[in-house]
């Protein structure tokens, strides 16, 4: 299985859930595109979360030293991202992928997150409570739903927040993962407690 996991915006929680069904599954991770915190990465966070010996922390195919947009980061490092360069590692574990910011984060003139997600992905998306998150989130799964990539499921990220989870699910007839609350910290036992939770939902995406 290959899961997609993207957000309706920047720290929304994607990373953590990454974590989470990175460890459920005991699956491989790759961040296609790493724009800054290159001293800890994603790819070093998930490393720092997970318990099991399975998974491996696959190599971006861009590692960029601004935080910022990619293709404003790939500007500053003095390259253009060519997407045709950013081919998926191999594997024969399940492969969980992180994007950048939301869908439709550019990557360079043309392309924008979107267009890394193939027809085998499950896409998973993650979304946090805050105003305007529910017209944040209708929007990542209309624009989804218009290039017919179907959306597997959601995660909800934050303390429960009823009527907004309850009209998403029902607007977008997604089904809902889980939640993975307002936690003091994450650490490797607070995400195998979370993969515990969503493993069996996981596992049949």
């Amino acid at each position: 299985m290959k899961v997609f996991i993207t957000g309706i915006g920047t720290d929304v929680g994607k990373t953590v859930a990454s974590a989470i069904v990175v460890e459920a599954l005991e699956a491989d991770y790759w961040k296609p595109i790493q724009a800054g915190d290159l001293n800890f990465s994603d790819s070093d966070k998930i490393k720092s979360k997970i318990s099991n010996s399975k998974s491996q922390i696959l190599t971006n195919a861009y590692a960029l030293n601004t935080p910022a947009s990619p293709h404003l980061a790939a500007e500053r490092d003095g390259i253009t991202i060519d997407i045709k360069k950013i081919k998926e590692p191999k594997t024969t574990n399940h492969l969980v992928i992180e994007g950048a910011g939301g869908i439709l984060v550019p990557l360079n003139e043309e392309h924008t997150i979107l267009d890394l997600i193939q027809p085998d992905y499950k896409v998973i998306v993650v979304s946090r409570h805050y105003l305007g998150s529910i017209n944040h989130t209708l929007l990542t799964i209309e624009a989804l739903k218009s290039r017919n990539i179907p959306v597997a499921g959601i995660i909800f990220s934050g303390d429960e927040h009823a009527s907004t989870e309850q009209i998403i699910l029902a607007k977008t007839n997604v089904p809902m993962i889980g939640r993975i609350e307002q936690e003091p910290y994450f650490d490797k036992n607070v995400v195998c407690y979370y993969a515990d939770l969503f493993r069996d939902k996981l596992l049949k995406l």
